[in-house]
């Protein structure tokens, strides 16, 4: 049983690990506005996200029996993007680094994690969009850049991994206040350093539906899924987790508030893991402090 508790755990250390990405491989990380297109424009941003289990599931669903097992991951990122206006549509590029830290702790005190350090650095070195009074659309290529040496080292994913995204926001209204919104992204892994395993490809959806009240604040509820698409490989990848798939589907409020004076906005976004195979089932909490510089 230590071993399959193990062997489990390293392939769920890869969704844990995701509190450090801060782009669209997080689920969770993106809600309201997840295919919006933003306004010409500079921003800089920081964003905060904790995520919390004391469970995991293991590919058929069940809960692995893990004593006191407790999970927490917490993640800060700052970044920048920018939005052009070219023509009648728009070009955008954005990066964020994150710093992480990973607590992990249960009665096996093999299976006990307490680290601190960077996560992996997303570039979204360019996205597509229209803006229309009633409807947006947004393309784009998005890669990730390790900051860990090899596969037990560092709070990253010691991988580079590529993810393309296509959505799109319904206003119902004349305002752009009231809406739905969806972007999905299908994100493919390479090998990681220092080791032979490579991470399937997964693709997800995030988006969220809701309105906007009182002229500054946003009300709605966000959600995601995420499907595994291809099984993971390698020779040193785990026999207990060979042809295990991740899957993952959450549903959560969102609110987010315009602050004019300063020309920012706060977000936050507080999410349930309502069913998942081959990962922690949790929590996740984000929140966030956008500015606009020009």
């Amino acid at each position: 049983m230590r071993l399959l508790v193990l062997a489990v755990l390293l392939h769920a250390g890869i969704a844990v690990a995701q509190v450090a990405d801060l782009g669209h491989r997080l689920p969770g990380g993106i809600g309201l506005d997840a295919g919006t297109q933003p306004e010409q424009g500079l921003y800089l941003a920081d964003r905060f996200v904790w995520f919390a289990s004391d469970r995991v599931h293991d590919r058929n669903g069940h809960t692995v029996p893990i004593e006191n097992l407790d999970i927490d991951a917490f993640a800060n990122a700052f970044g920048a993007s920018g939005t052009l206006q070219v023509g009648d549509g728009y070009l955008d590029a954005a990066f964020s680094i994150p710093v992480t830290r990973v607590s992990l702790s249960a009665d096996d005190p093999q299976a006990s994690v307490d680290r601190l350090g960077l996560g992996d650095i997303y570039v979204q070195p360019f996205k597509l969009g229209v803006r229309g009074d009633h409807f947006d659309a947004v393309g784009g290529y998005s890669f990730y850049a390790p900051t860990s040496e090899g596969a037990r080292s560092g709070l990253g994913r010691p991988q580079w991994s590529h993810q393309l995204s296509a959505g799109g926001t319904f206003f119902f209204d004349d305002v752009r206040g009231w809406r739905a919104s969806a972007l999905a992204s299908y994100t493919v892994n390479g090998q990681k350093q220092g080791v032979d395993i490579t991470r399937g490809d997964t693709i997800q959806i995030q988006g969220g539906v809701g309105g906007r009240v009182l002229g500054v604040v946003d009300l709605g509820l966000a959600g995601y899924a995420l499907w595994q698409t291809t099984d993971d490989r390698g020779a040193d990848l785990p026999p207990q987790v060979v042809g295990a798939r991740e899957r993952a589907f959450g549903l959560g409020p969102e609110v987010d508030v315009r602050l004019r004076a300063l020309r920012s906005r706060l977000t936050a976004r507080f999410e349930w893991d309502i069913d998942g195979e081959a990962r922690p089932v949790g929590t996740i909490l984000v929140a966030g402090l956008a500015f606009y510089l020009l």
